[in-house]
This record gives C-alpha cells, sequence and structure tokens, in this order.
C-alpha cells in the first residue's frame, strides 16, 4: 500500500494503466480511481488467449472488449499468451508492454483485486523487478456491500463464466443483479473473487454508450466451467477509438 500522500503530491496526478478484463471487479476499480485526485487512468491493459483471442478464464471475445474500450473512451493495450502458458510465459510477454509504460513515465498499474494476499503478492514482486508500484483501490472491502453497491450505482453485467464446482451450470447467462446475488450459496464469495463465476460490464456510468451484444449458447468446457458465449452486435464506430496492442516488430 503506498503511503498517505505529501503536499506535492497532492498536487500531482499520476497515470494509470488499468489491468482490465472487461468483469466487475475492474470497472469498479476504474470508477473508484476516477474519485481520486492523485490519479488518472490512461490505459486498459488486458491479456488475452493467443490462440482463441478472448479473454482468460471469462471466455470473452477481443471485439467485445474492443467495444468496452471504446464506450469507455480510454485506449486499450493487447498481450497476447500462449494457450498453455505458465507465469515464466506471462512474465515474459508482459515484460515489453511494462517496459514501454515505464519508458512513458507511467510507473502505475491497478488492479481490481479484492483480498486474495497471494494473488497480491506476485503482482507486487513482479511489478517491482521492473520499477513499477501496483495499486489496489478495493483492497480489504467487504465483498457483500462491493457487490450491492456495483448494482446500485447503475453497472450492468452478465455472468459469463460459472465453476460447476461451486455453482449450478444455469448461473452462467444470467444478470448480476439483486436476484443474482441473493440465490448465491453462501460458500460462494459475492464478488466471485475466488473464481466461482466471472462477468462482462456492457453498461454502466463510466460507459459513453452500453455495448451492444446478444447472448448465444451455453457450454462446458474442461469438464468443470460453464460459459454462456456473447456474440458482438454492430454499434457505429467512436472517434476516440485508438485502440493498440500489436507487438512491435
Amino acid at each position: 500500500m503506498e503511503p498517505p500522500p505529501t503536499t506535492q503530491q497532492r498536487q500531482e496526478t499520476h497515470p494509470v494503466v488499468l489491468s482490465f478484463s472487461g468483469g466487475k471487479d475492474s470497472l469498479m476499480a476504474l470508477a473508484r480511481l476516477a474519485t481520486d485526485p492523485r490519479y488518472r487512468v490512461v490505459r486498459l491493459l488486458t491479456t488475452l488467449n493467443e490462440t482463441y483471442q478472448r479473454v482468460a478464464m471469462h471466455g470473452v471475445q477481443r471485439s467485445l472488449l474492443e467495444a468496452q474500450a471504446r464506450s469507455l473512451d480510454l485506449p486499450l493495450d493487447l498481450v497476447f499468451l500462449p494457450a498453455q502458458g505458465g507465469n515464466a510465459e506471462y512474465e515474459a510477454a508482459l515484460g515489453w508492454r511494462l517496459a514501454e509504460y515505464r519508458a512513458a513515465g507511467i510507473n502505475r498499474v491497478a488492479f481490481g483485486d479484492l483480498f486474495l494476499e497471494d494473488i497480491r503478492r506476485y503482482r507486487e514482486e513482479h511489478l517491482g523487478r521492473v520499477g513499477m508500484t501496483g495499486l489496489f483501490p478495493l483492497w480489504g472491502e467487504p465483498t457483500d456491500l462491493l457487490a450491492r453497491r456495483f448494482i446500485a450505482e447503475g453497472f450492468r453485467a452478465v455472468v459469463v463464466c460459472a465453476d460447476t464446482e461451486q455453482l449450478e451450470p444455469a448461473f452462467a447467462g444470467r444478470e448480476f443483479d439483486t436476484g443474482f446475488l441473493a440465490a448465491l450459496p453462501p460458500t460462494v464469495d459475492p464478488c466471485g473473487e475466488n473464481g466461482e463465476f466471472h462477468s462482462f460490464v456492457y453498461d454502466g456510468p463510466p460507459f459513453t454508450h452500453p455495448v451492444p451484444f446478444r447472448k448465444g449458447e451455453s457450454v462446458l468446457r474442461d469438464q468443470r466451467f460453464q460459459y454462456c458465449e456473447l456474440h458482438p452486435l454492430p454499434s457505429k464506430p467512436h472517434p476516440s477509438d485508438s485502440l493498440i496492442g500489436e507487438k512491435p516488430p
């Protein structure tokens, strides 16, 4: 955790990259940082499965992620990971992007993590090796309150993946609303922080317009994870679209 800001720091606004999955925790972190005068989110950073061009675990197509970035009016940087890669491949693929940020004067990466200490420690150690700092704007907040605040503030999301070892398959494809929360087993975290489910946010306060899509088939993968396929629908191009992310030659 960063120390309290000095007088000089309070007069500065630090550029921040947000680690972005397209799910509710990412959007809550973005909204929280928007209220902190010390920071300004300038880019979104997402890792994608190189083979399938989808967000890892969430299974959301690249085109829907790009549509989110357009509606959020933020540039999106993509890092592609091999389908069967581990931490070493992740760190190697991410390293060149982090070096670009450092060269551009961006020293902070924000995450939507909530309470898993080992994941936070890994992120901080990885960033520390390249001279960067991690921000965790939602850290330690009660997840039941966060989930209800997300809904009350006007965000709209659909559950795109359910771990069938912890939830019934029918939870995939449901709207993330008060009915969804009420139906969760007591062993499941309301924000799915333990990987019980993943979401795709398609509207809310930071968006300039809803992200259009339609729900498709529901598919079981790896004999465990139930996915609801989302199909993008056409939308008007946004003039601020500045998608980047291809690795330079």
